[in-house]
């Protein structure tokens, strides 16, 4: 956001997300934390920030950036989607990207594919919200053959977690592999799904998340999102939010 404009204000929370240094939802842990500051005074919820003032987290200046970065990761096996550097195995460290930036949801240690991290704050809350729906695509293999009778009991919805999974698109591409698009997002929900089923789960890689596609991108390695990408990415979640809005 622009602060050129004295006329214009935006939410505590919002403002720190758009600095990329932490989601909106972590920044209103913080406001009620009574960790942040505005001009040297407690924020609290709801609080405004106007330009030229000085928001601070744990005495530390927080300033929001027009420059957002958007990557596109093909994570390994092995890999966590933390940014606690205390896990020799933390994304963060293994990217070693030159700003601050961190992962939207997650991919299990032991999933591979594609994976989104950004310092856009905002994006994240965006996008982890469960009620968007977000088209997630994945490509599975499991220990053994499957039917058309798994193929429409997964796609029908399965008894995990103390809820039935919603529907989802599920294609058949092989013996013992299948395609499946998921629009939530349960604890390891496909690997409880197929073990509900009498299936262990032995290959699991995602390879769209809605607009974005992992396409030929190598393993271990990013590539920042295209203008496009992020356009049309941005449109998508305005036209979800917008309909959910009108229910």
């Amino acid at each position: 956001m622009s602060q050129d404009n004295p006329s214009e204000s935006i939410r505590i929370n919002k403002y720190i997300s758009s600095s990329g240094f932490c989601s909106r939802r972590q920044a209103d842990e913080y406001v009620a934390s009574g960790r942040v500051t505005i001009d040297g005074l407690p924020a609290v919820a709801g609080s405004q920030v106007f330009p030229g003032q000085k928001v601070e987290v744990d005495g530390k200046v927080v300033m929001t950036t027009d420059n957002h970065v958007y990557l596109a990761f093909h994570k390994p096996l092995g890999i966590t989607c933390t940014t606690d550097t205390r896990d020799p195995d933390n994304i963060i460290d293994y990217i070693s990207y030159p700003e601050r930036i961190f992962p939207i949801g997650r991919l299990d240690k032991n999933s591979s594919g594609l994976l989104l991290l950004t310092n856009d704050g905002d994006i994240v809350n965006r996008l982890l919200r469960a009620e968007g729906g977000h088209d997630k695509e994945y490509v599975v293999e499991v220990d053994k053959p499957i039917d058309a009778d798994f193929v429409k009991k997964m796609q029908n919805g399965i008894p995990i977690l103390g809820t039935v999974t919603l529907p989802c698109r599920v294609e058949k591409t092989g013996s013992r592999s299948f395609h499946i698009i998921l629009n939530q997002g349960l604890n390891r929900q496909i690997r409880r799904m197929c073990e509900y089923l009498g299936y262990r789960v032995v290959k699991l890689k995602r390879i769209r998340i809605l607009n974005i596609n992992l396409g030929t991108l190598p393993c271990g390695q990013y590539r920042r999102l295209n203008n496009k990408e992020i356009k049309d990415l941005l449109s998508i979640l305005s036209k979800k939010e917008a309909s959910k809005n009108k229910e």
